[in-house]
């Protein structure tokens, strides 16, 4: 290397240093720690002690790990779809040609800007099975609702309804793709009498199909790290845990139990779990996304 090339080098050095830096001490550090401490008896207080794969075989035999993993992947299983199918029929409506769409765009994106917390309490008022909004409203038309969060039957159902109304995001990724689609197809389909949902399939689907894969998997990291709604609405589980997912047991094992080891050990394994859930819809969704460059 010329004395001209290491110059240049310890200048491009020099310039990435910050972005090194907090790469090395916040991203890269944190992650081999947690490895290491998951194969430990950690506490935080006390030096970790290595115990193998004790952490993981606890697991096996912890019947709250695998209710909340199963509460977890239920959520995951219905949210995610609803989430998609809801999110692009209301940006293919919000993308029609009528007065005041501007409006309507804006008042559905804001619920995603709202805090998590202040989500949580708006939906805990509207769930509350004596004076919540939800139950006053069905039994305006004669029905009598449930008593949403002290049923462990509705539990879920309760959360996947509290998630649907923060998909703005979603639909604003949904709109801007719609609005690439050539108009000029929409015009030859209609010269051949299509019918708006053959439309549909098989032209809208197609072109913004990197799109809905792009959904699908954000759509699914974020359902498996479900913690703040959750959290904050059902802090001890719910009745029969049935409110306990995978990310708030975590975080019961590292700061209220003080299992940190156990708590890292559960981080790799949710980590594992997006990575092999991902990896599936990436090989069985490979074959349907259409891309027009390629």
């Amino acid at each position: 290397m010329t004395r001209a090339q290491k110059r240049n080098l310890g200048v491009g050095l020099a310039f990435i240093s910050p972005w090194l830096i907090g790469f090395l001490a916040f991203t890269l550090y944190p992650v081999l720690a947690s490895l290491y401490y998951s194969f430990c008896d950690y506490d935080v207080l006390t030096t970790p002690i290595w115990v193998g794969g004790l952490n993981y075989e606890d697991m096996i035999a912890d019947g709250v790990f695998w209710k909340s993993l199963y509460n977890t992947l239920y959520y995951t299983a219905f949210s995610v779809p609803l989430g998609l199918i809801l999110s692009l029929l209301i940006a293919i409506l919000l993308n029609q040609a009528v007065a005041g769409r501007g409006v309507f765009r804006t008042l559905f994106f804001l619920p995603s800007i709202v805090p998590l917390v202040a989500v949580a309490m708006i939906w805990l008022w509207v769930f509350n099975g004596s004076f919540g909004l939800l139950n006053h409203g069905l039994s305006l038309v004669g029905l009598h609702g449930p008593n949403w969060l002290n049923d462990g039957h509705w539990v879920k159902p309760s959360l996947i309804l509290a998630g649907l109304w923060q998909t703005g995001g979603t639909i604003v990724i949904f709109l801007a793709s719609l609005q690439d689609v050539p108009r000029s197809l929409y015009e030859s389909a209609d010269l051949d009498g299509a019918p708006p949902w053959r439309k549909l399939l098989h032209i809208t689907i197609p072109l913004i199909s990197p799109v809905i894969y792009f959904n699908l998997i954000i759509g699914i990291i974020n359902a498996l790290q479900m913690f703040v709604i959750p959290f904050v609405m059902f802090k001890t589980g719910g009745p029969d845990r049935s409110g306990l997912f995978f990310a708030v047991y975590l975080y019961q094992n590292a700061f209220n139990y003080n299992q940190m080891g156990y708590a890292c050990a559960m981080a790799w394994v949710l980590f594992l779990v997006i990575l092999a859930t991902t990896a599936l819809v990436t090989f069985f969704g490979k074959r349907h996304i259409y891309y027009a460059g390629g």
